[in-house]
């Protein structure tokens, strides 16, 4: 008697998530050209609840991206552009006194959003990034010791320009800490370059803010995330991904390693990667795919490597090529 090939059956009903994140690619794909693995690692950060930092030069779609992503989702969404004059309340709110009832009475800011694009991240002094710490990390606030928590789902992408360092301020290690990933959008190829201008020459382009469609919910989200909860991860796997962090502050070429936070995002990231990859359970490569965007903004190089001229993605890369891969 023949016997049947064998056929995995996913515990989790996969199949539902990816269709909901293919048609967000979709809409997507309306405007943004190329940027395959940002639009992934977007939603890789969407799936486990974390926050994104978007880096690049003048002119790759940064803000395009993350205003065109937050159309997707049928959820509120609010855009920051950060100043060197901005103020903690300019962001969290502030209490106003109202004269009819003499009660001070407490008006939300714009931090109070489903989806939070904050434009030039790098631009508002220590005092107002400080402002995000609480809200970033435990997803609430506290004014006039009064606790707010955020709606779920809460997710901040921010941008900035890694290149212009006039009218900026340095990320403190505590706030990039609390960002999930952070993806470098690059220039275009020739062929992706040649497609940008021959849609804007043909006038496809004139609305692109208005060209995505609303296609997955802000509960769509919320069950997503606890599905991905449950994707398998070995004990193995586990260990595979300690080690990594490990190594990070042993080497001579860091100055300052990964931080457990760290560890807890490449597990999560991991996650939502194999859901991305249409399954239920994680693999080495998941973890080594997502351990750079979680780590490079987690780490500082020493002065020493830097001279040299080496980057903080090729070290890392060299360490996880380093640790052994768990089979």
């Amino acid at each position: 008697m023949e016997e049947k090939p064998f056929e995995y059956q996913s515990r989790i009903d996969i199949v539902k998530v990816t269709e909901k994140l293919d048609l967000v690619r979709k809409e997507l794909k309306k405007v943004i050209v190329g940027q395959e693995n940002v639009i992934d690692m977007l939603l890789v950060a969407l799936l486990s609840n974390g926050h994104v930092l978007l880096e690049g030069v003048p002119g790759v779609a940064k803000t395009l991206l993350a205003k065109l992503f937050s159309r997707t989702i049928d959820s509120t969404f609010s855009r920051i552009q950060f100043t060197p004059d901005l103020m903690p309340s300019d962001i969290l709110g502030t209490s106003v006194f109202d004269l009819k009832t003499s009660t001070f009475n407490y008006k939300k800011g714009p931090i109070f959003a489903n989806i939070v694009l904050i434009d030039e991240i790098n631009r508002a002094p220590a005092k107002t990034q400080a402002a995000l710490f609480e809200v970033m990390e435990e997803r609430q606030i506290t004014i006039d010791a009064q606790l707010y928590p955020m709606d779920r789902p809460f997710l901040i992408v921010a941008t900035q320009n890694p290149i212009e360092h006039e009218g900026t301020y340095r990320l403190p290690e505590a706030q990039l800490d609390r960002f999930m990933l952070k993806l470098e959008m690059s220039y275009p190829s020739l062929d992706e370059e040649i497609k940008i201008i021959t849609f804007n020459h043909q006038n496809r382009l004139e609305q692109n803010t208005f060209a995505a469609n609303k296609v997955i919910t802000g509960d769509d989200i919320i069950e997503i995330q606890r599905i991905v909860l449950d994707v398998i991860m070995e004990e193995h796997l586990i260990e595979y991904i300690a080690r990594i962090v490990k190594i990070s502050r042993e080497s001579q070429a860091l100055y300052l390693g990964a931080s457990p936070r760290a560890s807890i995002a490449i597990m999560k990231a991991a996650k939502a990667y194999a859901v991305l990859k249409n399954r239920d359970f994680v693999i080495p490569e998941d973890i080594a795919e997502v351990a750079v965007p979680v780590m490079k903004h987690r780490v500082v190089m020493a002065p020493a490597y830097e001279l040299e001229g080496q980057t903080t993605t090729g070290i890392i890369r060299q360490l996880i090529d380093s640790v052994a891969v768990p089979r």
